[in-house]
C-alpha cells in the first residue's frame, strides 16, 4: 500500500555543481525537495521506488546500486541508486536523466530507510497503463513510498526550451492543483497529448501516481511552485 509520496522535478540543474554560478536560482526549488524526501523518511516505508520519465529504450525497471552520471552535462559526478545487496553485480544499464537526479537527491538527503528501486516511464505512455502501473506498484510491499520525478510544460516562456505556447500555464496550474491536493481525478484526466505537444514529461509519471494512490487517502501539500527556466518545477508531499 502506498503510504507516502515526494513529487519533484528533475532537471540537472537541481544539481548545484551542474548548475554552478546559476545554482541560487533554484535553492527554494531545492530545499522544497528535501522537505518532500524527508516526508517519505518519516513515513517508515519498507519499500522505496523512484519513478521518472524515460524514452523507449530507458523505461523499464533499476534495481539498487544502478549507476547514474552527470558527465552528458559536462560535470564529472556519478551517483548511486540506493545500496545493493552485497552479493548482487552492478548492473550495466546507466540510469536516464531523471532517476539520476532522483538517486543524487537522495544521496543529498543522506536516505538510509528502505531499499530504493527505479522506475523509468515511458513518456508516451497511456493514462490507463501509468495508472495500472502504479497500483502494481502499490501493492509491492506493505509500506511502499514513491519518489515521482518529473517536470511540467518546457513551452512558459520565449526562451524555453520549447518556445512559448500560450496553453502552457494553463497546463501547469491544472498540474500543480492537482498534485498539491493529491487530486487523484485530476491527474487521471491530464491530457497526454497535451503533455506531449508542452514538452511536460511528468505528465506519465504523476498518473502512475495517481494510480498507486488509488484506495491509499493520501493527503497532498504544495510545498513549491515556478518556472525560472520557463519550464514548470513542482514539489508536493503527499501522507
Amino acid at each position: 500500500m502506498l503510504v507516502a509520496a515526494a513529487v519533484c522535478p528533475c532537471p540537472p540543474l537541481l544539481v548545484p555543481e551542474v548548475a554552478a554560478g546559476a545554482s541560487a536560482e533554484l535553492d527554494a526549488a531545492r530545499d522544497a525537495c528535501l522537505d518532500a524526501v524527508g516526508v517519505l523518511a518519516a513515513s517508515r516505508p519498507d519499500l522505496l521506488v523512484v519513478v521518472g520519465p524515460g524514452d523507449d529504450r530507458s523505461a523499464g525497471r533499476y534495481p539498487a546500486g544502478a549507476h547514474g552520471t552527470f558527465r552528458g552535462v559536462g560535470v564529472d559526478l556519478d551517483v548511486t541508486l540506493g545500496d545493493a545487496p552485497g552479493d548482487t553485480a552492478v548492473p550495466d544499464r546507466p540510469l536516464p536523466q531523471s532517476l539520476t537526479v532522483g538517486a543524487w537527491l537522495l544521496g543529498r538527503a543522506r536516505w538510509t530507510g528502505a531499499p530504493v528501486e527505479g522506475l523509468a516511464v515511458a513518456e508516451r505512455e497511456a493514462a490507463e497503463e501509468c495508472a495500472s502501473a502504479g497500483r502494481a506498484l502499490a501493492g509491492r510491499a506493505e509500506r511502499v513510498a514513491l519518489l515521482v520525478m518529473g517536470d511540467g510544460s518546457a513551452c512558459r516562456t520565449l526562451k524555453s526550451p520549447g518556445y512559448l505556447d500560450e496553453r502552457a500555464a494553463a497546463f501547469d496550474a491544472g498540474a500543480t492543483e492537482a498534485l498539491g491536493s493529491a487530486d487523484l481525478d485530476a491527474l487521471a484526466a491530464l491530457d497526454a497529448t497535451l503533455a506531449h505537444e508542452l514538452k511536460a514529461a511528468g505528465r506519465a509519471p504523476w498518473q502512475l501516481l495517481g494510480g498507486a494512490a488509488r484506495y491509499a487517502g493520501l493527503a497532498g501539500r504544495l510545498l513549491y511552485e515556478g518556472a525560472p527556466y520557463g519550464v514548470g518545477y513542482t514539489v508536493a508531499a503527499w501522507s
